[in-house]
């Protein structure tokens, strides 16, 4: 039975690290390639040896699938491809083939020039790695090889996040991001209708789960929210904090500030980090279709992401004075601009910091969600020290002292008290349970499988998706292997001939109680057809040669052959009122295309075998008489 295999390297039972194997008839196709931002050791990239333990990566895998720019999807792309070791094609969609080199780039800054680490991807890795990629439209299938294709759906979620199905043969799997739909899509400012995909009803849906029992409040209330905890702080002279990953969230936040700032004439300074909104602005302009309508009229006049009231960050603003409002990246507090900031702010009540998004376990963002307010940070500090050498010139050792700087890097923990105020706001642009039960309503896949979540919750949202659709969910852990077995229909046209010959004998369509058609197969690029014998044989060219099939039935009777025969002939006639029943002049009986011969028994003269032949037509009258037969002739017949 055909089987589709799928296998977790990362995301099975976690948040962060996505990175799922996919085995269907015969292809292996791995989607996404994230790294875990909570880890800073080998657990921050997927586990690859789970791919295959012997030969080259590129022999084992058809094609590499990114669904999105967030890096915990495609963060471990570059190790994968140029450390690891993998040639093959790699297909997202044109918006995040653009901003994935820059995304990854930043992340390289910060985990080797500012932390100093160590075997980690460079930057011409991450130029040699984006020539492997094959951008892909929406809705456009591409065939990977002769048997695999794939297509983009648009999902939402982020700029350039596509659903994927992958199809091979008649079966088919879905794999989604987190979707955002009309009710409760949180980027309803920047991008355009919800996420769609057609009734395709795949094999297996694999969906994320992060907000696996989360059923959002309206969007406005959040937004209201938000803007009235801002508003308190700064007008108690705080400084609010948030923290955002550069595209998304951020501009649409900035774009509620920047009209809630201009409606209420506020004038606390808002800073965004160095670059932030000129890489949105050239990243919408770019790919302007993706946005929703309002986004595409409004650039026409002017652009949307020139504020009046928010202005570039610099480092040195933090220590400023008075209230502030600051966007910084990245969105979970484990490094760069955002946590230095949240350093020298925590210590103040009066501060806040807003988390509109996700925190992986281990980043401090996850950390301060939980409660914890003491926290174990760790520093890194230069420390230049002088060296001394004793340099002797001539026989007659008269010498000089030379001085050599040399560098190190010092590392240290500070305990770092948390006194300011920490929210939690949703803004996050994954889909809460409500969008995954309306997407398997959707696409009405046979079986489902639950990535990027917590266990516990996957297990709830399990359990509701197994009663109300009646399939079955499955939520593997990392390395843990789930075999679906499928039942793949096969589509077969039908020719309007054959139709209207099996409707002329009575057999009328009808779909709740299916019919039995004899025709020929035909087999063509890979699509099947049904039609007549006749309309077969003329396609192809080919002479008819009739199959019949022959049964032996033994009878006790004393008389000579002929007279056999003409007891048949008239048992039969008289049985058998409605079909056309014959005596031939060689002495055989025919019965519509039935042929029924006598010969003596070799050994017995008072036995006679008599031969019925049919065609595969007729089977079921030939199957009848052969009975009939066997239980004799009437002794009145004469």
């Amino acid at each position: 039975m055909p089987e589709i295999k799928v296998t977790p390297l990362g995301a099975g039972q976690d948040v962060g690290r996505s990175c799922i194997l996919v085995s269907i008839a015969g292809k292996n196709v791995m989607l996404d390639c994230g790294m875990h931002m909570g880890y800073n050791d080998d657990r921050r990239f997927p586990d690859f040896s789970y791919i295959t333990q012997n030969g080259r990566l590129t022999d084992f895998l058809d094609c590499v699938i990114i669904s999105h720019f967030h890096l915990d999807h495609c963060g471990a792309l570059p190790y994968f491809s140029e450390m690891v070791g993998y040639d093959g094609p790699i297909y997202m969609t044109h918006p995040t083939k653009a901003i994935c080199p820059i995304l990854l780039e930043d992340y390289r800054k910060i985990t080797v020039d500012k932390k100093g680490e160590t075997n980690f991807f460079t930057s011409q890795m991450i130029k040699d790695c984006m020539k492997k990629v094959v951008a892909v439209h929406l809705h456009q299938t591409v065939q990977v090889d002769e048997e695999l294709e794939i297509k983009a759906y648009y999902a939402g979620h982020v700029l350039g996040a596509a659903m994927f199905q992958i199809k091979v043969g008649c079966e088919s799997v879905v794999y989604t991001v987190s979707i955002h739909n009309n009710m409760y899509r949180n980027l309803h400012l920047l991008l355009r209708v919800a996420a769609w995909i057609d009734k395709c009803r795949p094999d297996l849906l694999i969906s994320e789960s992060t907000y696996a029992t989360t059923i959002r409040d309206s969007k406005r209330c959040r937004e209201r929210d938000f803007l009235k905890k801002v508003h308190e702080t700064v007008e108690r002279g705080g400084k609010v904090l948030i923290p955002v990953f550069a595209l998304g969230r951020a501009q649409e936040l900035c774009i509620l500030l920047e009209t809630f700032w201009e409606r209420m004439n506020l004038k606390a300074p808002i800073y965004f980090s160095t670059g932030l909104t000129e890489k949105a602005n050239h990243y919408y302009k770019l790919f302007i279709t993706w946005t929703n309508q309002k986004i595409r009229k409004t650039f026409v006049q002017r652009n949307m992401f020139e504020f009046k009231h928010i202005k570039a960050f610099d480092r040195a603003f933090a220590d400023n004075p008075g209230p502030m409002v600051v966007f910084a990246t990245p969105g979970m507090l484990h490094a760069g601009q955002s946590l230095q900031i949240f350093r020298k702010w925590a210590g103040n009540e009066k501060n806040m910091v807003i988390m509109p998004g996700y925190c992986v376990q281990g980043t401090v963002g996850h950390k301060i969600l939980s409660g914890q307010r003491k926290l174990e940070m760790e520093g890194r500090q230069i420390v230049s020290f002088l060296l001394s050498k004793d340099d002797h010139f001539g026989k007659g050792g008269g010498g000089s002292k030379c001085f050599l700087i040399q560098e190190a890097c010092a590392f240290f923990s500070l305990q770092l008290e948390v006194k300011m105020q920490v929210e939690y706001m949703s803004f996050s642009a994954h889909a809460d349970a409500k969008g995954i039960m309306q997407l398997i309503r959707q696409a009405e896949p046979r079986n489902v499988l639950l990535v990027h979540g917590e266990a516990k919750k996957m297990e709830f949202l399990k359990q509701k998706i197994e009663q109300e659709f009646h399939v079955n969910c499955y939520m593997p852990a990392n390395g843990e292997t789930t075999t679906i077995f499928t039942n793949p229909s096969i589509p077969v046209d039908i020719s309007l001939g054959l139709l209207k010959r099996e409707t002329a004998i009575g057999l009328l369509p009808d779909v709740k109680k299916p019919k039995l058609m004899h025709g020929t197969l035909i087999m063509k690029d890979n699509s099947f057809r049904l039609v007549s014998p006749e309309q077969a044989l003329k396609e192809l060219g080919l002479a008819e040669h009739q199959l019949r099939f022959t049964c032996r039935v033994h009878i006790q009777d004393l008389r000579k052959e002929h007279e056999t025969v003409l007891r048949v002939y008239n048992h039969l006639k008289a049985v058998l009122k409605d079909y056309s029943v014959q005596h031939l002049p060689d002495g055989s009986i025919t019965v519509e295309s039935i042929l029924i011969q006598a010969t003596a028994h070799s050994e017995d003269q008072g036995t006679k075998v008599l031969l019925v032949s049919w065609t595969y037509q007729d089977e079921e009258l030939g199957s009848y008489l052969t009975s009939l037969l066997k239980k004799g002739l009437p002794q009145s017949t004469s």
